[in-house]
């Protein structure tokens, strides 16, 4: 489903060029759970950029689906964004000022869908991450753990091909973040594919299969 050849990231030119990503390769297959591990400043949330179509490759190919789309223009990059791709963050990004339902009819306002159709699909996937008695709330009235199940029932939404989750505990105690975690572990079972970026060996743990990035190369890739 993704396949990653060649990449290579730089910022900067000349003797200030920085070398973010260097000669990557990479292939995820569909309803893979795949984290990609690595510390501040191995390059991995540039690799997971380029993988969201939220940044381009300085040079090497990038094919989703069989289409590269290392080559495509702003418009189909925003396209594959909101209809492929189901982002995850850290930091929630919720809108405070719109009831949980109203949040997670966001992504599917960009497209165009008619309001009744935006509401029973949200309705149905607020159910899937158990949040259907919240529906009414604002991001403030909610707990961390909530507003994170949110977050993903606002990716899950547009039923994409790809969950991208960046350090999805990152902002949870421990015990949230199990839980997080195991509706993640569901969300595969159900056949999903959920990519996670992640510094922690112990949430890496709790997928599928693991890839390893330090100074911008994948070193290690393994079950």
């Amino acid at each position: 489903m993704i396949e990653l050849s060649g990449i290579n990231k730089i910022y900067g030119e000349g003797r200030a060029a920085l070398h973010v990503l260097k000669d990557v390769d990479l292939s995820i297959r569909e309803r893979e759970f795949v984290a990609i591990l690595g510390a501040s400043g191995s390059g991995k949330s540039t690799l997971m950029n380029i993988i969201g179509c939220l940044d381009r490759p300085t040079s090497g190919s990038y094919r989703l689906r069989d289409e590269d789309v290392a080559r495509l223009d702003d418009d189909r990059l925003s396209e594959i964004r909101n209809r492929e791709i189901g982002f995850i963050f850290q930091s929630f990004l919720l809108i405070p000022q719109l009831t949980v339902i109203e949040n997670v009819e966001v992504p599917l306002f960009y497209r165009g869908i008619a309001k009744g159709r935006r509401h029973e699909r949200s309705r149905e996937v607020l159910a899937m991450v158990g949040l259907s008695e919240r529906e009414g709330h604002v991001p403030a009235q909610l707990s961390g753990g909530e507003r994170q199940r949110v977050a993903i029932a606002r990716a899950l939404v547009n039923d994409p091909l790809l969950l991208l989750a960046d350090e999805p505990t990152g902002n949870l105690d421990s015990v949230t973040g199990q839980e997080i975690l195991a509706l993640f572990e569901e969300l595969h079972a159900a056949d999903r594919t959920i990519l996670m970026i992640t510094h922690d060996p112990k949430v890496a743990a709790r997928s599928e299969r693991r890839v390893r990035v330090r100074d911008g190369r994948v070193l290690e890739d393994a079950a």
